[in-house]
């Protein structure tokens, strides 16, 4: 059970009574909301209801919730319901029914936190994305933990998550990284060849070409250039791909498709588009290009799609993919996460899609925001082997996934972040990471006691479960699936790490007031009890650790 969704059926039919019967007067309707108030004497619920009716009812507002408080009725879940100034109405719930959650979430056990607001719904969670002419950085893992997080959340709300990696693998940058391979693969060999124009120039693409002269040996150097370019290219190209996909599996990110961009050429799917946006007459031939005429939709000015070389542009690709995504694979909502480099491009890419006939708003464009990593006061910029931006590998190496993962989840991919080093590396409970997966190592340990000892605790009694502390544990792990439908409603999965360290805190406080595995005598059917709860918070933080897919140490 979600309680929010009771709290807020109550308050509606309080609201609903109370001007039927003239204790309010009709109001201007207003979205009913409840919240969690941040100190526990306010309650498990409050409502600010009163305070936004108070204008349209002209109304004091402490006055408009002592007439809707007595309106709420009785629920098998709410304690007491009561007002406060300056007008809001505060639910607390029953002790008795927090303490028989801990039974459903046994029951529940590895599902626990799942709600079926999807109803089997298609999504495709896009992300990640990089160019394959080089190695994935900061800023790219920024986006991969986020959006493989919302895809689990996604998933753990009952949509049916395609995760996709769209690979560039032709066009302008496909070509000069082919250019740029070919005279590293000739320096190789002693040739004195010079790196093209807008060639990429990292120390990645000298290791890239020492490697494929190894295995390959100088046969490239006897073919034509344009076909050993394209040939030792294509090779470059899976070797690089091979590497993001490892340094991604390290990072702990899958993905369920890696579309190629060539092809939407091969199988039509680009002329398909073309020609719808033709027929519905979006097109324009203007200076030897063809023109998207975005300003007919709104737009500040019209985008090339073809340029007069007859070479589409990344626009025109893109414009085929979300076709290829909405038209032939008939995802419901379409979910891409872009870099911040990408921010103009939203706007013409939800023109595009509307053009296609496609509401646009089934099109979500969440943009990522940059990395600074720091080490103390030092700010990190350069990497040691490439002279670029650090790349993943180098940061995984320093301090391992689950850091990466928590830290680069737990701001909004809007806001911009630093990665302190020093704290992701830290063992102690400053470091939130090390804090929650200590938490669930001595859960793990409790149980192993409670195994060592013979306690079989499958008959324990909840009920027994009063104390203030275990009280306050349940109250946090009862917000599961409710938080999990917030997120994947409102597509913000960062507020999982949060509630990761407040369940740990809730259980960090229960070890220190409760004891456990007792062996004083008459506590047999309160250890059991509480044995249970162990368990129950074992399920709940394993839930949180594998939404956000970082590690469960049973011991550290």
């Amino acid at each position: 059970m979600i309680v929010r969704h009771l709290i807020l059926e109550l308050l509606e039919q309080a609201l609903q009574q109370a001007q039927e019967v003239g204790l309010l007067p009709p109001g201007t309707p207003t979205d009913v909301t409840v919240e969690h108030p941040q100190s526990p004497e306010h309650g498990d619920f409050a409502t600010s209801l009163p305070l936004r009716l108070a204008r349209s009812l002209r109304m004091n507002p402490l006055e408009i919730a002592r007439r809707l408080a007595p309106l709420i009725p009785p629920a098998e879940v709410v304690e007491r319901v009561w007002t406060e100034p300056p007008g809001f109405i505060n639910f607390s719930l029953k002790a008795g029914w927090l303490s028989s959650q801990v039974e459903s979430i046994l029951q529940e056990g590895e599902t626990y936190g799942n709600v079926d607001l999807g109803r089997g719904e298609r999504v495709q969670v896009e992300f990640v994305s990089v160019n394959p002419t080089g190695p994935i950085h900061v800023g790219h893992a920024r986006g991969a933990v986020q959006g493989d997080a919302l895809a689990a959340v996604l998933s753990a709300a009952g949509y049916q998550v395609t995760r996709e990696y769209y690979v560039n693998d032709a066009g302008n940058q496909m070509e000069a990284f082919y250019n740029s391979l070919y005279a590293r693969y000739q320096q190789v060999f002693g040739h004195p060849a010079e790196m093209p124009q807008g060639g990429y120039m990292g120390d990645y693409m000298v290791d890239l070409a020492r490697a494929i002269a190894a295995k390959e040996g100088e046969r490239f150097l006897s073919m034509p250039p344009q076909e050993a370019v394209q040939e030792l290219g294509r090779i470059g190209l899976e070797q690089m791909l091979g590497r993001i996909r490892e340094d991604l599996n390290r990072l702990r990110v899958h993905f369920d498709i890696w579309f190629r961009e060539h092809t939407l050429y091969q199988e039509g799917q680009y002329q398909q588009a073309m020609d719808l946006l033709r027929q519905g007459h979006h097109l324009m031939e203007r200076e030897g290009a063809t023109w998207f005429v975005s300003t007919a939709l709104g737009e500040d000015k019209d985008n090339v799609l073809i340029r007069g070389s007859g070479v589409p542009t990344y626009f025109a690709a893109d414009v085929a993919y979300h076709y290829n995504k909405f038209v032939e694979r008939e995802f419901s909502r379409v979910i891409n996460i872009w870099g911040a480099d990408h921010q103009g491009h939203v706007s013409r890419m939800k023109a595009a899609v509307g053009a296609l006939g496609i509401d646009p708003h089934r099109l979500i464009i969440i943009i990522s925001q940059m990395v600074t990593l720091r080490r103390g006061d030092h700010l990190l910029r350069a990497s040691k082997r490439t002279g670029d931006l650090v790349t993943l590998p180098e940061l995984l190496e320093e301090v391992g996934p689950d850091p990466c993962r928590y830290f680069f989840l737990a701001r909004s991919p809007e806001s911009q972040m630093e990665f302190d080093l020093e704290l992701a590396k830290r063992e102690s409970s400053e470091n939130p990471v090390y804090y929650i997966q200590y938490a669930h190592a001595r859960i793990a340990s409790i149980l192993r006691l409670a195994l060592e000892r013979q306690i079989d605790y499958s008959d324990g009694d909840v009920s027994l479960l009063t104390d203030p502390a275990e009280l306050s544990l349940i109250r946090k792990m009862v917000q599961l699936p409710e938080l999990v439908e917030s997120m994947a409603t409102n597509l913000e999965p960062h507020h999982l790490p949060h509630y990761a360290q407040d369940v740990a805190t809730a259980f960090h406080w229960f070890y220190q007031q409760c004891r456990v595995v007792s062996s004083t005598p008459g506590e047999e059917a309160l250890v059991k009890a509480r044995l249970k709860l162990v368990k129950a918070a074992a399920i709940t933080l394993g839930r949180c650790l594998q939404l956000m897919g970082m590690e469960a140490p049973e011991q550290m």
